[in-house]
């Protein structure tokens, strides 16, 4: 029951999902994150870390920069039951509308040359 628990831990908070849903449109890296949140980038890697243990996320390293993406082939198939479902429940909400349109124009390129 501890794993299931450890799923909805990581859904319970709202950062957490807005995270979910900008990365459900493309992968992204620490420094976009914390921009589209505005949040310290201490507070967005501990919600990534959060989502990574529980099995939602996967990072990978692509030269300098650590992407962040929705674990395509998560080892509990109920993850992309969960995952799916973030649609009905939140896809509507304006600061998720916001939040993707944000993403299709944040550049980490320009960000972390500030």
């Amino acid at each position: 029951m501890e794993d299931k628990v450890k799923f909805f831990k990581a859904l319970s908070d709202s950062n957490r999902l807005r995270i979910l849903k900008m990365l459900q449109t493309r992968p992204l890296c620490v420094c976009e994150i914390t921009e589209i949140l505005e949040l310290a980038t201490s507070t967005v890697s501990q919600h990534l870390k959060i989502l990574k243990e529980a099995g939602f996320i996967i990072e990978e390293k692509d030269g300098k920069w650590v992407n962040y993406l929705v674990n395509p082939q998560p080892k509990d198939p109920r993850i992309s039951t969960l995952l799916a479902s973030l649609d009905y429940w939140i896809a509507e909400q304006s600061i998720i509308i916001e939040d993707k349109k944000k993403v299709m124009c944040t550049d980490r390129n320009v960000i972390c040359s500030k």
